[in-house]
């Protein structure tokens, strides 16, 4: 024992001497000044919509009119902004992305009141350490622009000059090419940066309503975000976020001696799942968490049913109340008085909502049809609120209409049975993704340049009609008349419209307005142009379909027309996406509207009509006539095989024979008491099937574009289109009298 005691004491005896040893402090270094800035470049560009955001703050300080953005791999390997802006001068280039290399100000002093979105000459450094930087200018009065490439905050090489269109665009490439983790983490959750850039620019567009924003994937024909410059705030919320949006906000306003603010609210009817907040401080977008709780709060509070909210503000303060210079990528400002403000903006939205949830009220209309007289029965489905004087709001019972258009029971499938459209008819789309599908639907207004295309676009929206206009874009669809006349509803007024017209003039628009930028639609086999012309002729009258003579002069016209159709083939395809091959084969068609293809029943009359109508020497009557054959084919005409109900069955019948054999009747012939009847039955379903999926494209397809994109021509108040049928206030003064 004693040995081992010595063993111990002698081993720990140089632990603790080295333990008693005291350790020098580490030695402090100066960075080398390239880790410095890229740990910057870090902190000022976060993700890819870091990026996109610094450059479209850039373009607006230019006074940029018009800004467009191309996204490749959700911005990793490129981000692409142009402007029309007053570009950047060819002196300035060889500073441009060196740090803190500005024009927005000169003294510390400028910041109290600094106007312009940058300010720190931070953005531009910080991309050319984190990505490969090209920058293409030029200013007015140049004669051409210069390009210029950047690496780690200099200049590459010397501008070369170029050509260039007015104002900059400026491209990254590779971003965080030299930062493996952070490239590693993005690309993992790539999927998620594009839609926050889309989200972005939305917010900008719907507050600078001068410019005209647009965002778009590299390759992509039409762009996930367009808007035009416009004088109307609520009209840019419509063509960005969608009619929906747009029609259930309120305006809402406050004027302070400390502040302004004025934007929009939704109301009680408006549905999302999650809360969207757009802040604009003085012309900067930001976010305020604490306004935000707030004001989810008052909803929360006052309407305790209702979905997260829509807000938009704009806040408006003296510059040397807000300090903008808190945050690396200046996300977030801090304002003096930010405690009274949010309360006096808290107390306006309560007293907003409060007002707007008084005056809500539902209806539902139950009908029995099985008793021997219709009995018509109003559940009133929310009581009466108490208005702040303690007296019931009252509604005259013949204001009380339908105007929801989310509502089935405002349509008349809540009251007669019929049968829908199976999965499979619907290509395989259920109903609430077509209806996400076309409330996103951008507008596609992206036309080419050409002055023809130009002029024709601009004589739709001169011959637009107002009140038409206004009773398409607010309207609620009932149902189907008949095969041609739908009912729809606008405030009091019932309206019977004519579909085929309507989904007519607006194929025609829409092939103008997508002109250039079409998706294809593939045929499953190319069809012969040969053969669909001669189908289109035998259906002409006053051709004998029997005689030779007939046939030659067919099989003569057939060919001229493939022979012209043939020489046209490249204008047709880039123009229009109507593909024909060498051997005169039609394989593809345009997208005009999402989620409908065209009857192809009708492409025969749609290939005779682009040979025999269509004026190829005329430019303009020829972008014409080539939209208006579209416009036709992709019409929404009744099905080619009768109505399989009422009358239109005896088109399906069987007749037994004397002799006991089965022979179809297609033909309009009574059936006698002593004949059997029997249907073909799959002839009838296939009648049905398309019956059924032409009155649901109607509804889903065909009526949320109009609200969207239709521009009612003046002859349509003439012409039948639209015809009124009903007023409610007027038959409440009939009845009334009885």
């Amino acid at each position: 024992m004693e040995i081992e005691e010595a063993i111990n004491e002698v081993e720990m005896e140089p632990i603790a001497t080295a333990a008693a040893i005291p350790k020098e402090p580490p030695k402090i270094k100066r960075l080398e000044e390239s880790v410095v800035n890229r740990i910057a470049a870090g902190e000022v560009i976060q993700r890819p919509v870091s990026a996109v955001k610094e450059l479209i703050e850039n373009s607006l300080d230019a006074n940029s009119t018009s800004i467009s953005v191309v996204v490749k791999d959700s911005g990793l390997k490129l981000i692409q902004v142009s402007d029309d802006g007053h570009g950047i001068r060819y002196e300035d280039l060889p500073i441009l992305c060196e740090r803190h290399t500005t024009s927005k100000l000169s003294k510390f002093e400028d910041l109290q009141t600094i106007s312009s979105m940058g300010f720190r000459g931070e953005a531009l450094a910080s991309m050319t350490y984190v990505g490969h930087v090209t920058v293409t200018t030029i200013t007015d009065g140049q004669l051409y622009g210069y390009r210029a490439t950047y690496k780690d905050g200099l200049m590459v090489d010397e501008p070369k000059p170029c050509a260039a269109v007015k104002g900059t665009q400026i491209m990254i490439e590779n971003l965080f090419y030299n930062m493996a983790a952070r490239r590693k983490t993005l690309e993992n959750s790539s999927a998620d940066d594009y839609p926050k850039i889309v989200d972005l620019i939305s917010r900008f567009a719907i507050h600078h309503t001068s410019v005209s924003f647009s965002c778009r994937k590299h390759g992509a024909g039409r762009a996930d975000v367009h808007s035009l410059a416009t004088c109307s705030r609520i009209d840019s919320i419509r063509s960005v976020y969608g009619v929906s949006v747009a029609r259930n906000l309120m305006n809402i306003e406050v004027s302070d001696t400390v502040f302004q603010m004025d934007g929009f609210i939704s109301d009680s009817n408006y549905i999302a799942k999650k809360i969207t907040m757009v802040l604009f401080i003085n012309d900067r977008l930001v976010d305020c968490s604490a306004l935000k709780r707030a004001i989810e709060l008052v909803y929360t509070a006052t309407l305790p049913k209702a979905s997260k909210p829509f807000i938009y503000m704009s806040i408006v303060l003296p510059p040397q109340n807000v300090d903008v210079n808190i945050h690396p990528t200046k996300r977030e400002v801090s304002l003096m008085n930010q405690e009274f403000i949010i309360e006096k903006i808290q107390s306006v939205v309560e007293s907003k909502l409060r007002s707007s949830n008084e005056s809500r009220r539902f209806q539902e209309q139950t009908m029995d049809f099985c008793s021997s007289s219709p009995v018509a029965t109003i559940k009133d489905s929310s009581k009466d609120c108490p208005s702040s004087s303690g007296i019931k709001s009252q509604k005259a019972p013949h204001k009380m209409v339908r105007t929801d258009t989310l509502d089935p029971s405002g349509r008349l499938h809540a009251y007669v049975q019929m049968k829908p459209p199976s999965s499979s008819e619907r290509g395989g789309s259920c109903l609430s993704s077509v209806r996400s599908s076309i409330r996103q639907r951008r507008n596609p207004s992206e036309t080419a340049d050409l002055t023809s295309i130009q002029e024709l676009v601009n004589e739709i929206d001169n011959d637009c009609h107002s009140g038409l206009l206004d009773v398409v874009r607010h309207c609620t669809y009932i149902g189907m008349a008949d095969e041609v006349f739908a009912l729809i509803q606008h405030n009091t007024h019932l309206y019977l419209v004519n579909v085929i017209n309507l989904s007519k003039e607006l194929m025609y628009q829409q092939v103008l307005r997508r002109f250039a930028h079409f998706n294809a639609i593939q045929l499953s086999e190319p069809a012969s142009l040969p053969e669909l012309i001669m189908l289109a002729l035998k259906e002409e009258e006053g051709i004998d379909p029997q005689g030779n003579e007939s046939n030659e002069l067919r099989g003569k016209i057939a060919e001229m027309n493939t022979e012209l159709l043939k020489e046209k083939v490249e204008m047709l395809e880039e123009y229009f996406s109507v593909y024909i091959d060498s051997n005169g084969n039609l394989s593809r068609l345009p997208v005009i509207l999402d989620q409908y293809t065209p009857d192809t029943d009708r492409i025969p009359e749609f290939v005779l009509c682009l040979g025999n109508d269509v004026d190829w020497e005329d430019e303009k009557v020829c972008f014409q006539t080539i939209a208006a054959a579209l416009g036709n084919l992709y019409a929404m005409h009744p099905p080619l095989l009768p109505k399989p109900s009422g009358d239109g069955l005896k088109f399906y019948r069987k007749r037994v024979l004397s002799s006991g054999s089965l022979e179809t009747c297609m033909e309009n012939i009574e059936t006698n008491d002593t004949a059997e009847s029997e249907f073909e039955e799959e002839l009838l379903s296939e009648a049905e099937n398309a019956w059924a999926q032409r009155e649901w494209s109607i509804q889903h397809v065909l009526f949320p574009a109009l609200r969207l994109f239709f521009k009612p021509p003046t002859s349509m108040t003439k012409n039948g289109t639209f015809v009124q049928v009903a007023s409610l206030e007027k038959l409440y003064r009939i009845f009334e009298r009885c």
